[in-house]
């Protein structure tokens, strides 16, 4: 009898450890080729996982406030890999973000792939994907600090 539920145990097996990679989504096709650049005023940021949010409001064309979300990675990955926490930005807070649109045309973005964010006013970058710069646009020099003293 046992003979014949080999088979069953294995396929259970199997799908069993296929589940973890079934549950986390990729994004291809999702979002767009290119990046693009824009400027907004922070609303929220949501340090949750399995993706962070960061909620801003961003004026379209005819000056009208659109409200965005910007999508990174999860709540560990923001503290332990780029020392975010509940305050790295605040509401009121003017931010400029490079990432990839939704292809459905919604407001939200994503920040895990060929992505950066800046304080707008003081041009300090806090965040960067590894692969920031590989077919971004050309954008203003991030302002620097003064030269070191030799």
């Amino acid at each position: 009898m046992m003979k014949n539920n080999v088979p069953m145990i294995l396929m259970t097996g199997l799908l069993a450890a296929s589940l973890p990679a079934l549950a986390h989504h990729g994004d291809a096709g999702r979002y767009e080729d290119n990046v693009v650049v824009m400027t907004g005023t922070v609303v929220e940021l949501q340090l949750i996982t399995p993706h962070s949010v960061v909620v801003l409001d961003v004026p379209d064309e005819n000056g009208k406030m659109v409200r965005w979300m910007a999508e990174m990675g999860g709540r560990t990955a923001m503290i332990k890999e780029f020392g975010w926490n509940k305050d790295t930005v605040k509401p009121g807070d003017k931010i400029t973000l490079t990432g990839r649109k939704v292809k459905s045309g919604a407001p939200y973005m994503n920040l895990t792939d060929r992505a950066n964010i800046v304080m707008t006013d003081t041009g300090k970058e806090i965040f960067r994907t590894g692969n920031y710069g590989t077919n971004t646009p050309k954008r203003p020099a991030l302002q620097q600090g003064p030269a070191p003293e030799n």
